[in-house]
């Protein structure tokens, strides 16, 4: 099985409804299940900052397909929640990012492995921190600790409540 880490977040309608659809849907699409996940975490807009805040979520997926077969799954699902690409870092429902799947380094024109901004970006890190603060990327041979120390984007990342 595969070690896939995985970055879910959205701003647009009931986004915690958003994620709990996204994680279900993983664990019974993916080929595995979802083994762990993060607390969620709250960040303003980041690249186009005239929307409403997201809301972010780590998942470790053990999964049997491959890099290409799960990016394929991940559209797909993106898709059927409603997902609808319009701009860049525009508002979305749900966006399913591949930071990290075992310790490959893929360079492909459709998927890049790790996901080539998770060091530069704390609404990643964060959560991430939180179920895999060891994990070291393959490329910097920094663990996701390390990465989270310097990096460099400050936007306030907060562990979400309902209340």
């Amino acid at each position: 099985m595969n070690n896939v880490y995985l970055l879910i977040g959205g701003n647009v309608g009931d986004r915690r409804e958003n994620l709990r659809q996204a994680v279900t849907a993983i664990d019974q699409s993916c080929g595995g299940h979802v083994v762990r996940q993060s607390a969620i975490y709250e960040t303003a807009a980041w690249g186009k900052t005239d929307q409403q805040a997201f809301l972010n979520q780590a998942l470790l997926l053990s999964t049997s397909f491959t890099p290409t077969h799960l990016l394929q799954q991940i559209l797909q699902t993106e898709v059927l929640l409603g997902r609808v690409r319009q701009e860049r870092y525009g508002p979305r429902i749900i966006d399913i990012d591949i930071l990290f799947f075992n310790d490959a380094i893929i360079n492909d024109p459709a998927l890049t492995v790790p996901h080539p901004e998770v060091q530069n970006r704390r609404f990643a890190l964060t959560p991430l921190q939180e179920i895999a603060p060891g994990l070291v990327h393959p490329v910097l041979k920094k663990s996701v600790d390390q990465l989270l120390q310097e990096c460099p984007d400050m936007l306030e990342v907060k562990r979400w409540s309902e209340v």
